[in-house]
């Protein structure tokens, strides 16, 4: 086991830890399939911190170094962030060549880099790329650990230290967009929510600067409009909006007018649910 040593500076990003409140095992469990290097999979709503824990757990692993080979020490990149969307293809994952000059490149892919160096590969909103995405990621989720690289005829097996990490939000997903159960079958899944009010509360007063009774303010703001969701609004209010708000008010906006913009208009066009936002907001902040 590796011992801990001074970052180097090829990666001065990782110097401080990204600010993340544990809400149950999820470190633990993170940890164990990072060292036995299973793939896994976050679900769970929009803003609820999917990715500031990748973040978290990327800095983690890097700084201690206690589950990665001492070569992750000279690693430059120890995680590599892709947002999926619709147009996003194999090649933009893998590489592919282009015009250099009069000469023609080959360039790796966000894929392919944390292949060859051993980094944490997050795709989040996996479910939004194209099919074809799909065929490549199988082979790096079993005992083969491996990368087609078709243009170039090649298979790279993959870094020891490499791992594959993919989110989606299943409540937002149509059943068209879902994950084909070849495909989750293949990850440890951990699921996420927004957390519990007082944590909620001290994540908001940390993130924002607001003082801790407009972030409590706040956090129960989030708690009433996700109970909208009972009542026919489905999308609820994500822990970000609530800190985009908070860090408004600490600016100087008022209340009301920093939960309009930032909460209210932020999460639907609906005006009957605008009117509902609105109502607990005055409730709230008098």
């Amino acid at each position: 086991m590796a011992t801990a040593a001074t970052i180097p500076e090829t990666a001065p990003q990782l110097r401080q830890a990204p600010y993340y409140v544990p809400l149950a095992d999820e470190v633990e469990v993170f940890l164990a399939a990072y060292e036995a290097r299973l793939p896994v999979l976050l679900t769970g709503p929009t803003g609820c911190g999917k990715t500031r824990f990748v973040e978290y757990m990327s800095h983690l692993l890097y700084r201690q170094d206690t589950h990665a080979s001492p070569s992750r020490l000279d690693l430059g990149e120890p995680l590599v962030t892709v947002a999926c969307h619709e147009d996003l293809s194999a090649s933009d994952l893998v590489g592919r060549y282009l015009l250099s000059g009069e000469e023609t490149v080959w360039i790796d892919g966000p894929l392919t880099r944390a292949v060859r160096s051993g980094a944490i590969c997050y795709l989040d909103e996996i479910v939004e790329a194209r099919k074809d995405t799909m065929v490549l990621i199988h082979a790096l989720t079993d005992h083969r650990r491996m990368l087609p690289v078709e243009k170039r005829s090649l298979i790279l097996n993959a870094h020891d230290d490499f791992l594959l990490v993919m989110s989606y939000n299943p409540g937002y997903q149509s059943v068209l967009k879902d994950l084909k159960p070849s495909t989750r079958q293949r990850f440890v899944s951990l699921a996420f929510d927004y957390p519990p009010h007082d944590r909620e509360a001290d994540i908001i007063a940390h993130e924002s600067g607001a003082d801790a009774e407009t972030a409590d303010d706040l956090a129960t703001l989030g708690a009433k409009v996700r109970h909208l969701r009972q009542h026919g609004f489905e999308e609820g209010v994500s822990t970000r909006l609530l800190v985009y708000a908070g860090q408004l008010i600490v600016r100087g906006i008022p209340p009301r007018r920093a939960c309009e913009v930032a909460v209210c208009r932020a999460v639907t066009d609906d005006t009957e649910v605008h009117r509902a936002i609105a109502e607990l907001v005055a409730t709230l902040f008098p």
